[in-house]
Formats: structure tokens, C-alpha cells, sequence
């Protein structure tokens, strides 16, 4: 009696939020240029055929991983706390913010501050992300300007260490830790609007 053999084509179950997960994981593993069709496929178990029924190519993948960090950091901006009142509270409410959806959104925005700008899908990614910081850039020059922060610190200076700082949290934070959250934009702001000196 001939027996019937039956092929495994990879696992069941996918959709382009699925593999895109996946893409951006093992992205930021091996590095975007270094990521080959191949190894997608190895790591997702189905064949290369199967991901273009997906998605038409890799950088397909990179932009709708690119377009879901930066549409969470663009809308920040768009939020009311955002764009009325004083400007202090309009900068504390943006940082918290930003890092509310660092967290939520751990691997693609790493793989957005990860990127070289070696394509066009990249270098794209960082003008937006280019004109994100400039936006809050220009919210410590305001706030510096009406008195809420201090002006003995050049405000490019404060720019550059606020997103060192914030940008940083991609590297050794681990959600689900004893670090909520809430409790890690508490911090930050602290940090970056009180210093580290005990309250007089």
C-alpha cells in the first residue's frame, strides 16, 4: 500500500504583522544589510516565496517597520499637551510621551536608531526622525525663553543629552521587568528637569 508523504511548506499561521515581528527581530540581530531573504525565511520557517505573498521585498519590510516607529512619534506632536500651554509642560509632556512609545515599540524604534542611511528607505526614515527632533528642539529653546529652564546651558547641548538619554533606553531596558513603564519616564524627567541633587 503506497504511502502518502506530505511536504511542509513552514508554519501555519502568518499574517504581514507576524512576519513583519519577526523581519524586524531578526533586523536587528544581523543587521539590516546583512539580512538576506534567506535568513528571513529561515528564521520565519517558511520558504522565500511565501514571505513575497507578504510583502513585494526586504525593504518593504524596513519602511512599514520604519513608518510604525516614527507614526507613534509623529503623533505625539499632534496631541493638544502638545501644542498648548507653557512650553515646559509641553516638553515634559512630549518626553514622557516619547518614551511611552519607545517601550511599546522597543524593536522598530531600535532599528530606527540603528539605521546608516544607506538607502533611500533609510535615509527618508532619518529626515522624519531628523524633523521630529527638531521639533523638540525648538520646545527647549521655548522653554528656555520664558524663564522655565535654565539658559547657562547651551540649548544644543541639552538637545543632544536629552536624546542620548532617552535613545539609550533601547540598549538596556527590558519591558516586563521591575522597571514599569511609568516608572522609567518618572526618572527620566526627574533626572532632566530636577538633576540628581537632593530637594533643598
Amino acid at each position: 500500500m503506497p504511502t502518502e508523504t506530505t511536504t511542509k511548506r513552514g508554519r501555519p499561521g502568518y499574517d504581514q504583522q507576524s512576519v513583519l515581528r519577526i523581519a524586524v527581530d531578526v533586523f536587528n540581530r544581523h543587521g539590516y544589510d546583512a539580512t538576506s531573504m534567506g535568513i528571513l525565511a529561515e528564521n520565519l520557517g517558511i520558504s522565500k516565496s511565501a514571505i513575497y505573498h507578504h510583502v513585494p521585498s526586504k525593504g518593504d519590510l524596513l519602511k512599514l517597520a520604519l513608518d510604525h516607529a516614527l507614526g507613534g512619534l509623529e503623533a505625539i506632536l499632534e496631541e493638544p499637551a502638545a501644542t498648548s500651554g507653557p512650553a515646559d509642560a509641553r516638553l515634559e509632556f512630549v518626553l514622557r510621551q516619547t518614551i511611552a512609545v519607545l517601550v511599546d515599540r522597543l524593536p522598530f524604534v531600535t532599528l530606527l536608531l540603528r539605521l546608516r542611511g544607506n538607502t533611500e528607505i533609510e535615509r527618508d526614515a532619518l529626515e522624519r526622525r531628523r524633523a521630529f527632533d527638531h521639533k523638540v528642539a525648538a520646545l527647549i529653546s521655548a522653554a528656555r525663553e520664558d524663564g522655565s529652564l535654565r539658559q547657562d546651558i547651551d540649548p544644543r547641548t541639552v538637545t543632544r543629552l536629552l536624546f542620548g538619554t532617552i535613545n539609550s533606553i533601547v540598549e538596556w531596558y527590558k519591558p516586563g521587568g521591575s522597571l514599569s513603564p511609568e516608572k522609567l519616564a518618572d526618572d527620566v524627567i526627574t533626572m532632566a528637569f530636577d538633576g540628581l541633587h537632593t530637594a533643598a
